[in-house]
């Protein structure tokens, strides 16, 4: 069942997606459009995204992942975005240890 996106997994979005470029842009106009539709299944806070298509447009053709980046602290951990066809698909979370991450780490903390 599909829910709402956490106040913490749509700060992650918007801090990954700052930026002008037209994907970037096209992708954050589809947040307020997009719900939870699965989770990942070791624990960890990763997220199947599903977007609403009448509501929101494509972005630009690009590659997967669309951001790919990592948190130096508090925690040791990548977090990626992918899309389908142009919409929001996925946002995950993973560990470079073996404990999952159970909450999204602050935002700030974000390096490129």
């Amino acid at each position: 069942m599909a829910e709402p996106l956490s106040l913490e997994a749509t700060a992650t979005l918007r801090a990954l997606l700052a930026g002008s470029d037209p994907v970037s842009s096209a992708l954050l106009a589809q947040i307020p459009h997009t719900r939870v539709v699965g989770r990942c299944g070791c624990g960890c806070v990763t997220v199947d995204l599903e977007v609403d298509r009448t509501a929101a447009d494509p972005a630009p053709q690009h590659d997967n992942p669309t951001v790919d980046a990592w948190y130096d602290a508090p925690h040791s951990a990548g977090v990626m975005i992918c899309t389908e066809d142009g919409y929001l698909s996925l946002l995950e979370i993973y560990s470079v240890s073996d404990e999952p991450i159970t909450a999204w780490p602050d935002p700030r903390f974000i390096e490129r």
